[in-house]
């Protein structure tokens, strides 16, 4: 038998530790500024940590099973002891606790707090993956999408004989029943790094800004997944702001960056039209009258626009189901109800030409005379591009006296803009998946094409796919090289 006094002291520090440790429950998040908890036992948890203001504490566990009478875990090590590493203020273990275990914190300053969350689940912490998307903006608005939230759709191809395509005027599919909660933060961006958690970005830390007029469920397209559009307004003209997406309270996607045109930016954001879901972005247009908020939807575009539109892809799809489709193949890989729907965004995307203005970095940038410059439109080839050269965008200025578009009856603009020409690829994409009858073919840079097209941006310059100067059409700093709609 141990003697009086070793089990006394043994006694002492159990019931020390009991009453200093905070136990966690299972499957909950917790808020809190103390240093040192109780973990339940279970064969496998996952522990997710984010900080709520920009203190660096440390944060050790220990799953062994005498944690119930040691000290707490700590840098000096010890039993079975890891610390959970942090990246942008969030950090996350997976590991089993058969007999429980414990956290403790080192060096959390006096009134810092920070969330800890214990699942056998799914982590209730968590960085998205995906970045939400930015759409357009003028001098004081912007269009933003939250990360996509639902797979790609899977849509059953039509099969022969009732092969029936989409109508050139079609209506999205209805949205999901249950979305996630989402909450878009924006701030004006600042040379000091936000922490990527829900809690330190709801915190007074964070100072946002901007207006959102609008915000509701759409699909730009049954490859992309469903977002939430939000409609941001109250901007400030030529300034770099952070936008972040907060999901179900504990989960963040993002940052991304984007930029606010300047004050003398004349042309009109334009989005919602179910016959070109990806449209949204700024469009010659002045803004549309008696509006609140300045800016085009399907229900204020002019009629003799979209009917034009409508009809000109209606004349198409008549055309394209002149073939068999179904019953006849031209490809082992596509068929005529891929044809329509490229050639859908490809008519959106040139039909409708895009509004910019050079980079403020570039201000006097324009492209003299975009079919003698080559591969990139703006810039050097992919060839003799180094890492660190920057790359241009692929613009056009439109003076006063043309119209913006030789394809629809778009009215004269009153003052000059620029255009940010489509990619190419919006083209190719058509190309490949049509059958070769209708007779549609993509120029060549080598014949001027680089006068209505970005080349060399997304693929590279002998098709190789992602192989261009960006590889990507636009990425999360707000750089956007060309137009896919």
């Amino acid at each position: 038998m141990l003697p009086t006094t070793l089990l006394l002291l043994i006694s002492l520090v159990l019931s020390s530790n009991a009453q200093t440790r905070t136990a966690l429950s299972l499957n909950t998040v917790t808020r809190s500024s103390q240093t040192s908890f109780s973990i339940p036992g279970q064969d496998k948890l996952t522990i997710t940590l984010a900080l709520c203001s920009s203190a660096s504490p440390r944060f050790f566990i220990s799953n062994s099973t005498n944690n119930a009478i040691e000290r707490d875990p700590g840098p000096d090590g010890g039993e079975d002891v890891r610390e959970i590493d942090l990246k942008d203020g969030f950090g996350s273990w997976t590991g089993a606790f058969p007999s429980g275990g414990v956290l403790a914190v080192e060096g959390l300053p006096p009134g810092a707090s920070f969330e800890v969350g214990i699942s056998n689940d799914s982590p209730l912490h968590e960085i998205i993956s995906t970045d939400p998307l930015f759409g357009d903006s003028t001098s004081n608005q912007a269009i933003l999408f939250s990360h996509n939230f639902t797979n790609p759709l899977l849509i059953a191809s039509p099969q022969y004989p009732n092969y029936t395509l989409p109508a050139a005027n079609s209506s999205l599919p209805d949205p999901p029943s249950s979305p996630p909660n989402l909450t878009l933060i924006v701030t004006q961006t600042s040379s000091t790094s936000l922490l990527r958690t829900a809690c330190f970005l709801n915190s007074s830390a964070v100072s946002t800004t901007g207006a959102i007029v609008n915000s509701s469920l759409w699909l730009r397209g049954p490859q992309d997944g469903w977002r939430t559009e939000y409609l941001l307004g109250g901007l400030t003209p030529s300034t770099n702001y952070t936008a972040f997406i907060i999901q179900d309270s504990h989960k963040v996607s993002g940052p991304i960056n984007f930029l606010t045109k300047s004050a003398s930016f004349a042309c009109t954001l334009i989005h919602a039209l179910p016959f070109c879901p990806s449209t949204t972005y700024a469009l010659p247009l002045p803004a549309p009258p008696n509006t609140e908020f300045p800016i085009y939807d399907a229900s204020t575009i002019p009629t003799e626009i979209s009917t034009q539109l409508i009809g000109v892809l209606s004349n198409f799809t008549t055309s394209l189901t002149t073939f068999a489709c179904g019953r006849d193949w031209y490809s082992p890989l596509v068929g005529c109800d891929d044809c329509q729907r490229e050639y859908r965004k490809w008519l959106c995307t040139t039909i409708f030409p895009r509004c910019t203005e050079p980079s403020p970095s570039n201000p006097t940038f324009l492209t003299p005379n975009p079919s003698s410059i080559g591969l990139t439109n703006a810039g050097p080839t992919p060839t003799s591009t180094p890492s660190n050269q920057q790359v241009f965008s692929a613009l056009l200025p439109i003076p006063t006296s043309q119209s913006p578009s030789d394809r629809l009856n778009l009215p004269y603009m009153s003052s000059p803009y620029t255009q940010l020409l489509p990619c190419i690829e919006t083209c190719t994409s058509v190309d490949r998946a049509c059958p070769p009858f209708l007779g549609f073919r993509c120029p060549s840079v080598m014949f001027n094409g680089a006068s209505s097209y970005g080349f060399g941006y997304i693929d590279g310059a002998e098709g190789d796919e992602r192989g261009g100067v960006a590889g990507v059409a636009q990425d999360r700093w707000g750089n956007i090289w060309c137009n896919t709609g």
